[in-house]
């Protein structure tokens, strides 16, 4: 099932690249990735636990609440994580021209699926 769905974000978004499914802990729990990408998602992914549970914190220290989303834009790759729950995330790699919007809304769209699969 999550493999499936990481597909479907990863194709349905114009630029994506990969989608990947993590704990906060650093470990995978699935991931997708085109045939055509050298992209190691898993690395970015566990790369990227670190930093959100840091922003995780800041947003809690500064009475914002919870944080839902993150986009990180580099020269070479857009990455998109939305927060599951207190444990998971998950992120969608995309090019830089990548449709950012179209991304959020199948990873906000797929959360609850994911929550429901993890539960």
């Amino acid at each position: 099932m999550f493999n499936e769905t990481l597909r479907e974000i990863v194709e349905g978004t114009e630029g994506g690249v990969a989608g990947l499914l993590m704990g906060f802990d650093g470990i995978p729990v699935d991931s997708w990735t085109r045939e055509d990408s050298e992209l190691d998602i898993t690395t970015v992914g566990m790369e990227l636990s670190m930093v959100l549970k840091d922003i995780q914190r800041a947003a809690e220290q500064l009475e914002a609440g919870g944080a839902r989303e993150v986009a990180i834009q580099a020269e070479k790759l857009t990455t998109l994580v939305r927060m599951l729950n207190a444990d998971y995330f998950v992120a969608l790699a995309l090019s830089p021209e990548g449709n950012l919007g179209k991304g959020r809304f199948l990873l906000r769209i797929a959360a609850p699926k994911f929550v429901a699969a993890l539960s």
